[in-house]
């Protein structure tokens, strides 16, 4: 008798400890949040193309003063991902973005193949308006997604190529914006400050680098966080090529 009590003891030990060891192995698996920024260096960041004084960091602040055109990129690809950035413009129309799925070729373009995130200060339209000629659009300047340097794509809310917000939520120059972006099987969706308003679909790549742009302007960033979601059936074609 007490021989059969103790083996269900230690059933029931052994049961117990199977349980705590599967909570705390779903709790290590739970996505979490990882600062892309750390508001110190720039560690974790490669400049591709730009140069040492491009990129610095201020008052907590990742500040990038435009020139030369080009991008620095993470230092690791990325698949499936919610991105959330904060980030103004300090000029009227400046012009920015976050590439997501990007091969950041070091020697090729000044910009890389990958899906562009739009980032345009709004006076971006008047600037660019000739005299006498239609102004573009002015969802152009309010998180527009579109597949840059050949990046094939297909736009929820087609203007061309590229993918129009369906609300102008963005603010102007020295004004903070927030985007979240949720990046999943070749899927962008976009939220503007609080609001999704934006997607494309069906992106070539589907893993890649994130880079920064710099084209033009002063920007700065803050609150640059990922959260890596479970990769999928992403074959090697679908993914950029790794740069060494």
């Amino acid at each position: 008798m007490k021989t059969t009590r103790t083996y269900r003891l230690k059933r029931l030990i052994l049961s117990m400890l199977g349980l705590c060891l599967a909570s705390f192995a779903s709790a290590a698996d739970v996505p979490k949040w990882v600062d892309l920024f750390n508001g110190k260096d720039l560690s974790g960041w490669i400049d591709v193309n730009t140069s040492p004084e491009t990129w610095y960091v201020k008052d907590g602040m990742l500040i990038c003063k435009g020139k030369p055109i080009g991008v620095m990129r993470s230092e690791k690809q990325y698949e499936n991902f919610l991105l959330h950035v904060e980030w103004r413009h300090m000029e009227p129309g400046g012009n920015s973005g976050i590439f997501a799925w990007s091969d950041a070729i070091p020697f090729g373009n000044r910009l890389p193949k990958g899906l562009e995130i739009q980032m345009l200060e709004l006076d971006w339209v008047k600037l660019r308006t000739k005299k006498g000629k239609t102004p573009p659009p002015i969802a152009y300047v309010h998180g527009e997604l579109f597949g840059a340097g050949g990046l094939k794509a297909t736009p929820d809310n087609p203007r061309g190529s590229r993918s129009k917000s369906l609300e102008n939520r963005c603010k102007g120059k020295g004004e903070w914006n927030v985007y979240d972006v949720v990046c999943v099987d070749g899927v962008v969706k976009l939220s503007v400050n609080g609001k999704f308003v934006n997607g494309i679909r069906n992106s070539q790549y589907k893993k890649g680098y994130l880079c920064l742009e710099s084209e033009g302007a002063e920007i700065h960033f803050r609150n640059l966080k990922i959260m890596e979601l479970p990769p999928g059936m992403t074959s090697p074609e679908q993914t950029a090529p790794l740069v060494k």
